[in-house]
């Protein structure tokens, strides 16, 4: 799988946050209930301050690695997190060096399969702050553009 490395700036973001694990496919069914949560409860819609129209899937906090519970957060990049209410939380993604991972096609499907190829190559990741940002370029679910960021030292 191809990737690039680049060097990104400090993010501010906000969203939803939940505390997950990769075990039994646990993380598959907070993501996803925190996803609808964050579209169809309207919370995208009402936050504030946002930078552009993509979303971020964030993953941070991890306890060791990926096979260890993480913290997720369906959100936003944003400019100010003035005005901040309950329940939106807000994180910084750290600036570093990352590897860059694009791909267009499912939502769910190719997402998976990007990050069942990334976990098998040897990257020197950090895991600070790995995130996802979805372009929201098409209504159409099979043709959706994501660059996944992988924090790495």
């Amino acid at each position: 799988m191809k990737y690039e490395i680049i060097e990104l700036k400090e993010k501010q973001v906000v969203g939803l946050l939940v505390r997950t694990t990769n075990e039994n496919m646990q993380s598959a069914k907070d993501i996803d209930l925190l996803w609808q949560n964050f579209i169809s409860k309207g919370i995208y819609k009402n936050i504030n301050y946002k930078i552009d129209r993509k979303t971020i899937g964030l993953y941070t906090d991890y306890e060791k690695d990926y096979t260890k519970p993480y913290n997720f957060m369906s959100c936003c990049e944003v400019s100010s997190i003035s005005d901040l209410h309950a329940p939106l939380q807000t994180k910084i993604i750290q600036a570093g060096k990352y590897a860059k991972f694009s791909i267009r096609g499912h939502l769910q499907k190719d997402l998976l399969n990007a990050w069942q190829n990334i976990w098998s190559l040897d990257l020197d990741r950090t895991y600070e702050s790995d995130f996802e940002v979805y372009h929201n370029n098409s209504e159409d679910i099979n043709d959706q553009i994501i660059d996944i960021y992988i924090s790495i030292k």
